[in-house]
């Protein structure tokens, strides 16, 4: 049967008339291109081959054990593929080597900008009370806070500012919970001044621990926790200021309430704040300046040796081998000077003489030691007071000497 698109004429009438082609013929179809086969019902045959062990990452999940039926469990597990290229519970994105950026520790600069960032906060109030948390926190990574804090603009104001809010709330007292913690991460800020080797002389030479005398002296108008939590950052201030005793230090604690303080709270606080206290007071008497200086005046030594015969008596009752270290060590420096010797004697704790605390120093070689030394020079011939006019009379006529002659 003749295809009917093309016309069947004579010759002379194909000259004029146009042939028709077959549209299948003048376009011809391509071959289709094969499509894999898929079925939903069917499951892709796994790659046999193991995933290398470096290709692990945390861009990704693999399945656990619990993820196939009972029926399966403690098999080998076919590797996760979903299908090439993509991982159950993963990102399209490929897996990459390199730690996500919360798992990386942040490098110095970040560090530092993240700082001068909490230091620029300080100036907006509604802001302070979280930079003061931050740079608390990250006081201990960045070795270098306290001279970020004390030579930039302002930021010595801002933290006196806070505490100074907090004066009216000492006495009568009603500090609330959160003023305190507010306070008290002022106070740690400055305690990490006052431990930096930079910033220390600068510190004491500014007679900043005058202006935290105030949170000590609370024993008699509360003992609550947020005044013990205020206690025991300014005392852990002075500890970390006392720690090294430079001149600048001495010279700034030495006519202070600091010595006063401590020795009452040496009576009167709480276990805590004792074992500070003593770790202050200890520090000031192993200083050769500071040590001169309460042996001069008996007004100045009685009281320490009284303070210290109290300590020695609460202990009898409860004992604190820590504590009562400190108190040996203080009653061992007296034996270097005449005065303070003879103070320290009468009278003598009779708890350090009776053996009361052998148990508590079984422990403490150092401790049973230096309380033996102590008790051998006690127990020794008495020391006579010395005489302070003649002392007194030789200086004036030296300096006469020196002056006519």
């Amino acid at each position: 049967m003749a295809d009917k698109s093309v016309p069947v004429n004579s010759t002379a009438a194909a000259a004029t008339t146009p042939i028709y082609v077959p549209f299948s013929a003048a376009f011809p179809t391509p071959p289709p291109t094969p499509v894999p086969f898929s079925s939903p019902f069917i499951t892709p045959v796994p790659i046999p081959a193991p995933i290398p062990s470096n290709f692990i990452s945390s861009s990704f999940t693999f399945l656990t054990d619990r993820s196939f039926p009972s029926s399966h469990r403690g098999a080998a597990a076919p590797p996760p593929y979903v299908r090439p290229g993509h991982f159950v519970g993963a990102s399209t994105s490929p897996p990459s080597i390199i730690p996500p950026a919360e798992s990386r520790e942040p490098s110095r600069d970040d560090l530092l900008r993240s700082v001068q960032r909490n230091i620029l906060d300080l100036m907006d109030p509604e802001l302070r009370g979280s930079a003061l948390v931050q740079l608390c926190l990250k006081r201990i990574v960045f070795q270098d806070l306290a001279p970020y804090l004390w030579f930039s603009f302002g930021t010595i104001a801002i933290l006196f500012q806070e505490l100074l809010d907090i004066y009216p709330f000492l006495s009568p007292p009603c500090l609330s919970p959160e003023q305190s913690y507010r306070a008290c991460n002022v106070l740690v800020l400055l305690q990490c001044i006052a431990s930096h080797p930079t910033t220390r002389p600068l510190f004491a030479e500014a007679r900043i621990p005058y202006y935290l005398c105030a949170f000590l002296d609370l024993i008699d108008d509360s003992l609550s926790e947020p005044f013990e939590h205020l206690r025991l950052a300014t005392l852990d201030a002075i500890c970390s200021l006392v720690k090294v005793p430079d001149t600048e230090v001495i010279d700034c604690i030495l006519y202070s309430e600091i010595m006063p303080l401590c020795l009452q709270i040496l009576q009167c606080g709480s276990a805590m704040s004792k074992r500070f206290a003593a770790f202050i007071v200890e520090k000031l008497l192993l200083n050769n300046d500071y040590f001169r200086h309460i042996c001069h005046l008996p007004k100045r030594l009685f009281p320490v040796c009284h303070a210290l015969g109290n300590v020695v008596a609460l202990l009898a009752e409860a004992p604190s081998a820590q504590l009562l270290t400190h108190v040996i060590r203080c009653y061992h420096r007296f034996l270097d000077d005449e005065r303070s010797h003879w103070t320290m004697r009468n009278p003598f704790p009779k708890a350090l003489t009776d053996g009361t605390f052998d148990h508590c120093l079984r422990e403490d070689q150092r401790a049973s030691m230096l309380l033996q030394q102590l008790l051998d020079n006690v127990r020794g011939p008495p020391v006579p007071y010395p005489s302070r006019s003649l002392k007194q009379l030789h200086e004036v006529v030296t300096m006469i000497v020196l002056i006519f002659f």
